[in-house]
């Protein structure tokens, strides 16, 4: 669990300062750094959904993700929790709500190759270079997020905490399971997802990210069924 602690405390750290700065720049300034940032995530996207050697299986898992999601409706759900605690204080000058810094961050966070490698890494040899390089990338990654869309983004650490922490915790009894294959495949969902991200924060689109969250563990089932 080290690493996944030591990513929380960074966004945590990250996150003040970009508060800090965020009076300190005009919203052109904000806008054209939003938009750059929403550029390279399409890009970490698309570098590491083509590393997919199954494209059939990235398919599936998208479509039984989404109908999951769908089913489930995380996408509400995040939203609703990040309205709640906006209702507990004062929204953005900007304009920008809480629940948007929130779910953004916390998808941004949670569902790109460093997170499930680097956790699936920490449980499994307790290694933690992926997670505390993640770390480095997410703290500098949250000062900029920040000074943009709010202090929702430092309540994303307390899902990339649990993300993370789960599955760390978790990994030991899939170990017969979490091949290099199967690993690779899942960071492809979730790289795929991150593109997805990516889009939206450009306006292109308004993809229910959250919703396909489930697809990341179909790679898993599909593993299962080989061993």
């Amino acid at each position: 669990m080290l690493g996944t602690i030591v990513n929380f405390i960074a966004i945590l750290i990250g996150g003040s300062l970009g508060l800090f700065i965020k009076g300190g720049l005009p919203k052109r300034f904000m806008d054209t750094i939003m938009n750059g940032i929403a550029l390279c995530i399409i890009y970490i996207g698309v570098s590491g959904a083509i590393k997919s050697e199954q494209m059939l299986l990235i398919v599936v898992s998208i479509v039984i993700g989404s109908l999951i999601g769908e089913l489930v409706n995380i996408d509400g759900k995040l939203i609703a929790l990040g309205n709640f605690i906006e209702s507990k204080s004062k929204k953005s000058s900007e304009g920008v709500s809480i629940s948007q810094g929130f779910v953004t961050a916390s998808l941004l966070f949670c569902v790109g190759a460093m997170a499930i490698v680097g956790a699936l890494e920490g449980g499994l040899s307790h290694k933690h270079d992926i997670l505390f390089t993640k770390s480095i990338l997410d703290g500098i990654t949250s000062i900029i997020l920040s000074s943009t869309l709010g202090i929702g983004v430092l309540l994303s650490a307390f899902c990339v905490l649990i993300y993370q922490g789960i599955i760390v915790l978790g990994s030991s009894l899939l170990q017969g399971i979490l091949t290099t294959s199967i690993i690779t495949e899942m960071s492809a969902v979730g790289s795929l997802l991150i593109l997805g991200l990516g889009l939206n924060m450009l306006g292109i689109t308004k993809i229910k990210v959250a919703n396909m969250l489930p697809g990341i563990i179909v790679p898993i089932i599909y593993g299962s069924h080989l061993t």
